[in-house]
């Protein structure tokens, strides 16, 4: 992955996905049962630490402009912890795992790490559809009695997941749209 120096960091991570293959067509089936003709596969980026990090730095800037303040970082298993994990390390706040279901053993948590009652914390994801999963992990985070100060995705795929989001009365940042990708696809 290299980047043309001239090119903004948003559209060197839009160009990231075309060269990283993390953009497939074919048939698909979703985490939200939903059947698709193309497969955003993001883990594809996140595995190359050039993009991770442009994605951390990213989602940061993109915090920061919208005035949004947050105390933790959080993301669920399993495509939103590196994310999650680059962004505590460009922000310097802790790191929470939301686990998809409680541990079995030990102290059964559902959550890695800690938060405390009021701490407000961003969610951040993959990908969105629906925003079931990310909507799961927010119920985890109040059950604690977390605040969410807002939920970042890296992609939306424009299926209903703002709307589920903006209802429940949280602030939602995809980075990308889906649309922007597959009009650049033509």
């Amino acid at each position: 992955m290299d980047f043309d120096m001239k090119m903004g960091k948003r559209e060197m991570l839009i160009k990231a996905f075309f060269e990283e293959g993390a953009i497939l067509f074919g048939r698909f089936v979703l985490t939200s049962g939903k059947e698709s003709d193309y497969y955003i596969n993001v883990k594809k980026l996140i595995t190359n630490p050039k993009a991770l990090k442009l994605i951390a730095e990213l989602i940061a800037r993109r915090m920061e402009e919208a005035g949004v303040e947050f105390d933790r970082v959080a993301g669920p298993e399993l495509g939103a912890v590196p994310i999650a994990t680059a962004l505590a390390l460009e922000t310097r706040k802790p790191l929470v795992i939301v686990r998809k279901k409680p541990k079995g053993h030990g102290t059964g948590s559902q959550i890695e790490g800690e938060i405390k009652p009021g701490e407000r914390v961003l969610l951040v994801e993959d990908v969105t559809t629906t925003g079931g999963s990310v909507l799961r992990a927010v119920g985890v985070i109040e059950s604690l009695r977390g605040k969410i100060a807002a939920i970042s995705v890296v992609v939306d795929r424009e299926e209903g997941a703002e709307r589920a989001i903006m209802e429940r009365g949280y602030p939602f940042v995809p980075l990308i749209k889906v649309s922007e990708l597959l009009t650049l696809n033509q």
